[in-house]
């Protein structure tokens, strides 16, 4: 009771140690909580007056009724509802067993700890980066460093398919480098093929994490670097070099190759077309002499006489026109034609020059071997000088 109250004793002083060892402040925090009280006994239709300790005690039992469907009223509404963003999604849990997936927006749920909601995010794209060291297929040491980008495919086992997804992932990207690696040449891996090497190592991984149950899909694998252990590092540099002078002597070699061969395939149609041409003219003169030789047998039928002599002068004006040939004549107008035989078989088949001394001091020897009776004239030319010597 308060100290003021009748029968309570005037003369005690709340703020007396001495009074029941308590103090002044907490006689006020009794007198806080018995006003706290009967407010809270007038707002749930309880007795305002009796505010003593007991004051919801026999009557309040309906006030606390009151209270406790309140709060479970504040509970439910406010714990029933859960906001789930536009990159996540929600694994609801029915007493810590999975029930459903909450997609993004306002979600309905019962209220903890009948079901929970664990968000992931389902849109990040994550990623690990390591090295490895292993050895190729030659049996020769290399330095591999890659990086691999994924997200989370399956909320549900990605919680609860592994014990540690990501880890899990990390092994089996180590793994998927060194089965590949593992199975190609030193020569492969150094050169511009990593694309396919990571695009192998990529579906590996991949079919690895779905039979581990991890809930994660590879978006992207790279195979960075590549390169020898730094104690043999000058050798694979030799061997790089040697590489790169290897491919440019092939494109050297091709660019000339590309060059020559139009220009022989240019000549080898000139030749053929040439050939074929060549062909076609003897064929053409072949056969113009047949029909040439079919119309001469048919004019030699009708007159022998005739044909006979044009072919011979025909011939003997062919023969004479390729041949040198010299007339010498006299005074007395016999004209008498020689056939230098000596040059009818010589290199220079011209007509010989009259200016040549040679030709000309050799002229009588010339006359006495084609002719012998050059030297002496005719019977009719002898019996005509005797009648002129005579008459004079």
């Amino acid at each position: 009771m308060a100290w003021n109250t009748p029968g309570g004793g005037k003369d005690k002083d709340p703020r007396d140690p001495r009074d029941g060892g308590r103090s002044g402040q907490g006689a006020d925090v009794d007198a806080f909580l018995e006003r706290l009280k009967s407010n809270l006994g007038r707002v749930f239709g309880g007795d305002s007056g009796r505010t003593g300790r007991g004051g919801i005690g026999g009557s309040g039992g309906p006030s606390l009724g009151l209270i406790f469907l309140a709060i479970f009223l504040i509970w439910f509404v406010f714990d029933s509802w859960t906001l789930i963003d536009e990159r996540q999604r929600g694994v609801v849990l029915r007493f810590g067993k999975y029930e459903r997936l909450m997609t993004p927006g306002p979600n309905f749920k019962l209220p903890r700890p009948i079901e929970s909601v664990i968000k992931v995010d389902a849109t990040q794209v994550r990623n690990i980066s390591d090295q490895v060291r292993m050895l190729t297929r030659d049996e020769n040491i290399v330095l591999v460093d890659f990086n691999v980008q994924y997200q989370v495919s399956d909320p549900q086992l990605y919680l609860f398919g592994t014990r540690d997804p990501d880890d899990t992932l990390r092994q089996a990207a180590e793994s998927a480098v060194r089965e590949v690696m593992g199975n190609s040449v030193m020569d492969t891996i150094l050169s511009g093929q990593r694309a396919e090497l990571a695009a192998q190592a990529r579906e590996r991984l991949q079919a690895s994490l779905d039979q581990y149950r991890t809930g994660l899909a590879v978006s992207e694998f790279n195979l960075q670097n590549a390169r020898p252990p730094q104690e043999v590092k000058d050798a694979f540099d030799d061997a790089i070099i040697a590489r790169e002078d290897k491919q440019r002597f092939e494109n050297d070699a091709l660019g000339y190759a590309s060059k020559q061969v139009p220009e022989a395939r240019g000549a080898a149609a000139r030749v053929k077309a040439e050939s074929e041409a060549y062909q076609a003219e003897v064929v053409a003169h072949a056969q113009g002499d047949a029909d040439r030789f079919t119309l001469l047998v048919d004019e030699y039928r009708k007159a022998p006489a005739v044909t006979r002599k044009r072919l011979y002068l025909e011939t003997m004006q062919e023969v004479l026109a390729a041949n040198p040939k010299v007339v010498v004549g006299d005074r007395s107008g016999n004209n008498v034609m020689y056939l230098p035989l000596d040059r009818l078989s010589g290199v220079n088949t011209s007509a010989p020059d009259k200016t040549d001394a040679t030709f000309v001091e050799r002229l009588p020897a010339i006359q006495s071997a084609t002719s012998p009776n050059a030297a002496r004239p005719p019977a009719r030319e002898t019996s005509r000088t005797a009648r002129e010597g005579s008459s004079r």
